[in-house]
């Protein structure tokens, strides 16, 4: 992934900074994340659904309202209406560079302001809202007891997230006038709805009113016990793999197109993060998993290590080829399975060599035959495992040529 930083202007003119995560080779879609009320784009859920999505080959404009991060402009003059307005210049800033936007991103406020902006943005695929409310008034409720002060003096110093902000009446008078019901239905994009059912700030019933308005294709995700701001490290995994994988089937893509060298298309493989071991891993542009190493090795287990990937395509592709030879032989196989493992030992064929000689990789597979098979069909579908493709390789020997990509 690529992360640019970028500004552009807001509604009201000042600068808005910003983060274009971009993926490290061509761009086939764009999206727009808007964050939280108070919060700002470099949130831990907003970098890692950023970075996912980048690997996948779309590029994510993630910016800071006016007033709020690193951006220009006074807080205190903001509300939901200019959230929507600088949602709208987000988009005008990525089709002047020839990035239209398919997908909209929302967590908490910022999801209330891409359903209310999402009608007006031509071209949009698809729509999800992370904690949602849904009603822009509800977040008046983190006012407290500063309500009438707002409404008596016009203004009033409200404690948010540890930080003290200025909310004028205005705001106030905003978000009682704004309203989804109108934008909800018509959405003309798909929408997925993610919510926690113990979020504390924004209840889990607003959920309920947002999928509820809305017209299919629609989807419910359930975030289980993530808090409103998702950050723990495997909620905000959880919440990046499944916009990816949702989105997917209602973004256009164009299809990676195939060298001639790599018949099936090129596995691209990216850090997550420079900090751990979690890496994003994009098949042919069309198949997305991730990899990550145990705790006990430094990582976040959140993944498979590269040895289980390596054993998952030694298993896969044994029972595919069981299967093959199962079906040109009229074999009447009614379901086959395998199990593998990966050890490192000393050479079993030199039992007299000390402790210094160098160990080998062990792949042990234990393969499960169902069916009314008889013992000789049963052994030739276990001589055939070790035909499989992927068990040759292993055997056998593999050529890799490593060398650096050159800069264009």
């Amino acid at each position: 992934m690529i992360s640019e930083r970028v500004e552009f202007p807001g509604h009201s003119g000042d600068m808005l900074a910003a983060r274009l995560d971009k993926p490290s080779v061509s761009v086939r879609a764009a999206a727009i994340l808007a964050h939280c009320f108070t919060c700002s784009k470099d949130i831990a859920a907003a970098r890692r659904i950023s970075g996912r999505l980048a690997a996948l080959g779309i590029a994510v404009l993630r910016f800071d309202f006016t007033g709020l991060g690193h951006s220009g402009g006074e807080f205190s003059n903001t509300n939901f209406s200019s959230n929507v307005a600088d949602l709208k210049h987000a988009a005008m800033f990525l089709q002047e560079r020839d990035m239209p936007v398919q997908l909209l991103i929302g967590h908490s406020l910022g999801g209330a302001a891409v359903l209310k902006v999402a009608p007006e943005i031509s071209g949009l695929r698809a729509v999800v809202t992370i904690g949602a409310p849904a009603d822009p008034a509800h977040v008046a409720h983190n006012f407290g007891g500063k309500l009438e002060e707002i409404k008596a003096r016009g203004a009033a110093q409200v404690m948010l997230a540890g930080r003290s902000f200025e909310i004028r009446k205005s705001f106030l008078d905003d978000i009682t006038e704004a309203s989804l019901g109108a934008a909800i239905p018509q959405l003309k994009a798909a929408l997925l709805v993610m919510h926690a059912p113990r979020d504390s700030v924004v209840g889990i019933e607003n959920a309920g009113h947002i999928f509820g308005a809305a017209k299919h294709p629609k989807s419910f995700v359930s975030l289980d016990d993530a808090d409103h701001l998702v950050s723990r490290e495997e909620d905000a995994e959880y919440a990046a793999e499944v916009i990816a994988s949702w989105s997917r089937r209602y973004l256009s893509l164009p299809i990676e197109e195939m060298r001639p060298n790599a018949p099936e298309g090129v596995v691209r493989v990216a850090e997550a993060e420079a900090s751990g071991f979690r890496q994003d891993i994009v098949i042919a542009g069309r198949h997305q998993l991730i990899a990550d190493e145990p705790i006990a090795m430094g990582g976040t287990d959140l993944g498979p290590s590269p040895y289980q990937l390596l054993a998952a395509g030694l298993g896969a592709c044994t029972t595919m080829t069981i299967r093959l030879y199962a079906r040109r032989k009229d074999i009447p196989l009614a379901h086959v399975s395998c199990d593998v493992t990966h050890d490192r030992c000393h050479s079993e064929d030199c039992n007299t060599c000390d402790t210094t000689q160098p160990k080998v990789d062990v792949f042990r597979r234990i393969i499960r035959l169902e069916g009314a098979l008889s013992d000789e069909q049963r052994a030739a579908l276990l001589a055939i495992a070790d035909k499989c493709p992927v068990h040759k390789t292993l055997h056998g020997q593999a050529l890799i040529r490593t060398e650096l990509e050159t800069k264009k």
